[in-house]
């Protein structure tokens, strides 16, 4: 369903945990009830005054999600909320509230343009995304990454929190500190290979060199340390317990690098010493960018954060895209990231990087 809410509406969601493409688990053990509908929702798309032109001050933004998704609707729900909050802070546009699912995601794109929407923010999910490519007509920022064959379109965005860019980062931290034979050890999960992957074609895109990497098991420990050995930097492309499981045993004065993904509510300390990456809304919880919008009011997971902050972060770029006439040199100090419109019109994130077991 659509509806017009003003800036200051926000509401109050139910959170849950997705990790990029990861199935996605309801936070029950942090919630004393079932998830309730998001409250103001109109039963039809708002329909325009005759013979009144619409607002010029403020621009109206449309947020594209499958809130009544069974598998997404609570990423859904969680984003909304970030993205509400931002607004409700900033006061600079209007928002239109779009519920769209699989089936009618096209459609409600165009019906909702149609009712005066200027920038569109979502779909959420890789194949709306598809759905949706073929009829943009505003400035749209999907919130996922586009895959190969979708159409170029100039006027299609993307901003994703995919680990993907991550990876990518932290082989170029490595190669600044001055890492020229980095070794990755990862585990044998999609995600893991994710990581690993992106490592890899950023490392050869900067050297030309392929990075050594090996696979963690149970079975080759000896294996995994002997091959750290030579290296001048290890690579933990691995989740946080295998991680403070390893830490230890690789040499004292060996630099080891993580993801966002080693970090956790409660660190492990053997963790201590590793460098990693993660959004400002963490890391930088005093800066002015930060600081200005409300915290969730209800518990969750990391995980689940990144989403709230994510929403937070699409309302601000929306807000610069419906402002500006060119997104060459758009650029945002963002919750999640200093954000700035790169190749193919992605959104790009650069993280902070800070050291575990230092105020963290």
């Amino acid at each position: 369903m659509m509806t017009w809410v003003t800036a200051a509406l926000a509401q109050t969601p139910d959170y849950i945990i997705q990790l990029n493409d990861a199935p996605l688990k309801t936070l029950s053990e942090l919630q004393a009830h079932p998830p309730a509908p998001a409250p103001n929702k109109a039963h039809s798309l708002p329909k325009t005054t005759a013979g009144h032109a619409p607002r010029a001050a403020k621009a109206r933004i449309g947020l594209l999600l499958p809130t009544e998704s069974r598998l997404l609707g609570e990423a859904a729900t969680v984003v909304r909320s970030g993205f509400e909050a931002a607004a409700a802070t900033d006061q600079s546009a209007e928002v239109m509230i779009v519920d769209a699912s699989e089936h009618n995601v096209a459609s409600r794109y165009r019906q909702a343009v149609a009712a005066g929407v200027t920038v569109m923010v979502g779909p959420l999910s890789r194949s709306s995304i598809a759905a949706v490519a073929p009829q943009v007509t505003v400035p749209t920022l999907a919130l996922n990454s586009l895959d190969k064959d979708i159409t170029p379109n100039a006027k299609l965005y993307s901003l994703s929190l995919t680990v993907e860019g991550e990876a990518r980062q932290m082989a170029r931290v490595m190669h600044a500190d001055g890492r020229r034979a980095p070794l990755v050890i990862l585990d044998d999960d999609a995600l893991s290979r994710r990581l690993q992957q992106a490592f890899a074609e950023e490392w050869r895109a900067l050297t030309g060199m392929v990075p050594a990497s090996i696979v963690d098991t149970d079975r080759n420990p000896l294996e995994v340390l002997t091959a750290a050995a030579p290296a001048d930097g290890v690579f933990l492309a691995l989740e946080p317990l295998r991680a403070a499981q390893l830490k230890p045993q690789l040499a004292t004065d060996q630099a080891v690098y993580a993801t966002s993904q080693v970090n956790t509510r409660e660190p492990d300390q053997r963790l201590a010493g590793i460098r990693f990456i993660d959004m400002p809304w963490f890391l930088m919880a005093q800066h002015p960018a930060v600081k200005r919008y409300p915290r969730p009011t209800q518990a969750m997971t990391l995980q689940t954060e990144r989403l709230y902050a994510l929403g937070i972060d699409a309302y601000r770029m929306a807000v610069q895209l419906a402002r500006s006439r060119s997104s060459a040199n758009l650029r945002l100090d963002g919750v999640t990231g200093d954000l700035r419109v790169g190749k193919n019109r992605v959104v790009e994130r650069q993280l902070p990087v800070s050291i575990m077991g230092s105020g963290n």
